[in-house]
Formats: C-alpha cells, sequence, structure tokens
C-alpha cells in the first residue's frame, strides 16, 4: 500500500511540474513573439524631424513614420507635418535623409512623403485590421517626444472608435502613446501594421492610457490614392440637394435628409437615380449614423471613389437600404 501512495504522489507531482512548465513556457513564448515582432518591423519605422527655412535651422522632432514602399515612400501623420518647411526623415542606423511631400490628407491624417536614391529598404509588412479583436496584444513604435525609437506594448481596448471622426473606425489601444508616436505603427505579435499611432486622449496631453489608430485597410487605401494622383479624389454621387428635416417617427423626433432635387447626368448617368434614389425620398441614416449634411459631406470626403454609401430610406411601408457606389469627381 506504501509503495501505491509513492507512485500516486509521484505522478501528482510530475504532473504539476509538467502544467507549471506548459506556462511557464507558453508566457516566454509570447514574451518571445513580442520581441520578434518588434525586431522585425523596427527597420519599417523612422523618426520624422522638420525644421524652418533659414541657414541656421534646426530640426525638430515631431513625429514617426513608415516606410510603404521600395521606392522610398513614407506614411506618417498629416497633423505632425503643420507648418514644415522641410522634413527629414531618421532610419534605424542614424542616416538622415530629407524627404519632399507627395501628398497629405486632412480628413484621414494620412500623408505621403517620399525619400530618393535608397535601396535596401523594408516596407512595413500589413495585417487586415478588421481581423482585430478586443484583448488582441499589440506593440506601438514611435518616437515619443523625441527620444529616439521606443516600443510600448498593450492590448486592443476597442474597435469601431468615434474619436473626431466618426467614418476612421479607429482602434484603441492602452499601449503607451505620447506625442511623437504619431504617424508610427501599430503591430499586432506577427510584427504587422494594423494601424498608425495618430492621437491620445489625455488632460495632461501625454500618455493616459487611452491612444488611437487608424487602421491599416484606411492607411493603405489612402496612402495608395495620394501616391497614384498626389493627392486624395473627391467621392461623388450625383448632383443633388437636401433639406434638414425633423421627422416624426414612431412618437420620436429625428434628424433626416429630405432629397429635394437631383440633376440629370450626361453619359454615366446619376449615381444616386440609378440606385433607385428619387426626389421627395427621405434620408434617415447614412453609413448607420444619423442623417445630418455633416454626416453626408464626411462620408464622401473619407470615402475613396468606387467605394460604397449605404443610405437608410425611409418608406411609410418598410424602411429599405441602398447602397450606392461613389465615382471620381470631375
Amino acid at each position: 500500500m506504501g509503495n501505491y501512495k509513492f507512485i500516486i504522489t509521484g505522478i501528482i507531482f510530475a504532473l504539476f511540474i509538467a502544467i507549471v512548465s506548459f506556462e511557464t513556457g507558453y508566457k516566454k513564448g509570447s514574451q518571445e513573439d513580442l520581441s520578434y515582432a518588434a525586431e522585425k518591423a523596427s527597420s519599417s519605422v523612422v523618426n520624422i524631424f522638420i525644421s524652418n527655412r533659414g541657414v541656421n535651422r534646426t530640426r525638430n522632432a515631431v513625429g514617426s513614420g513608415v516606410i510603404f514602399s521600395k521606392e522610398g515612400h513614407i506614411v506618417t501623420n498629416t497633423h505632425i507635418l503643420t507648418n514644415a518647411t522641410s522634413v527629414f526623415v531618421e532610419f534605424n542606423d542614424g542616416e538622415i535623409a530629407e524627404a519632399i511631400l507627395i501628398g497629405a490628407d486632412n480628413y484621414s491624417d494620412i500623408a505621403v512623403l517620399k525619400i530618393n536614391g535608397f535601396e535596401g529598404l523594408n516596407p512595413i509588412e500589413s495585417a487586415e485590421s478588421s481581423n482585430i479583436r478586443v484583448g488582441d496584444e499589440v506593440l506601438a513604435i514611435g518616437n515619443p517626444f523625441g527620444v529616439g525609437k521606443t516600443v510600448t506594448s498593450g492590448i486592443i481596448s476597442a474597435t469601431g472608435r468615434d474619436y473626431g471622426n466618426p467614418y476612421l473606425e479607429l482602434l484603441q489601444t492602452d499601449a503607451a502613446i505620447n506625442p511623437g508616436n504619431s504617424g508610427g505603427a501599430l503591430l499586432n505579435e506577427e510584427g504587422n501594421l494594423i494601424g498608425i499611432n495618430s492621437s491620445i486622449y489625455s488632460k495632461t496631453g501625454t500618455y493616459s492610457g487611452i491612444g488611437f489608430a487608424i487602421p491599416s485597410e484606411k492607411v493603405i487605401q489612402v496612402a495608395s490614392e495620394i501616391i497614384k494622383f498626389g493627392k486624395v479624389r473627391n467621392s461623388w454621387i450625383g448632383d443633388f440637394q437636401v433639406r434638414q428635416i425633423r421627422l416624426n417617427l414612431n412618437n420620436n423626433l429625428i434628424s433626416a435628409l429630405s432629397i429635394i432635387k437631383i440633376d440629370a447626368t450626361s453619359g454615366i448617368g446619376n449615381p444616386l437615380e440609378l440606385n433607385g434614389v428619387s426626389v421627395g425620398d427621405i434620408i434617415l441614416k447614412i453609413n448607420d449614423l444619423p442623417a445630418t449634411w455633416k454626416n453626408l459631406t464626411t462620408a464622401l470626403k473619407l470615402t475613396l471613389p468606387g467605394d460604397e454609401i449605404l443610405f437608410e430610406i425611409y418608406d411609410k411601408d418598410n424602411n429599405r437600404e441602398v447602397l450606392v457606389k461613389t465615382v471620381a469627381s470631375s
């Protein structure tokens, strides 16, 4: 009987050791994954400086950027380039190059720079930010306060955030983001770009646990448009006029837009009419947001040609949804 007790005790002890080893190994593996992710993306993230004109111009560290293409395109935030007369990019090895501005978009806060004459650039790899889940581990790489490239870690706290712009559907993270991180990379555990860090919520102007990043899909979409056309082309759904009204719907007063005129369009036809929208229709929602003039114009500004805008149209019998495909304005 004593031998059996010894054997059972030995088995339990062995199982305990196996469980502890497994958990320890898992945690260690996770840390190694994050270290690998940081190392993988580090050479694809740059520091950005701006300066004013003059012989004694000084370079001020203002933010970060990511290498977007082997041809030398750098993606960053528009807001960090305000009042810049010259822009400089600092690479991982400390080398500094002057960059030219290809184009900038105020609505998405995405700008594209370009450096010439550099070979062996390492463009950042991207992942689909739409696959990101709340709780996923992330890394932020940037140049906070100009101290140099810095890596911080955290999780995705929320997705689809409206922080000043409802159409960007920002990612929210608790990874430490401070002034200077703007334009830098938000990475998943594989070291792939899921967003461009753009802003923080803070009463002091420094890290308070709430940071926001522009999703990678929007970054790629806008940056590609700027590289190809030098700007983000305006989307167009036809010439029409609306009037802001208050509609009593189920004993609730809501904001709505009444379509009072749709102009005929030669050649391609009016996109609204082609999708069954007509004068007298009342728009209740635009991309699931209240139908206001501001939301309509913002949707057009942030929707690239070829994308679709979802309208919910009021009908006494049954409201209907209409997808209108945008085209480039002439």
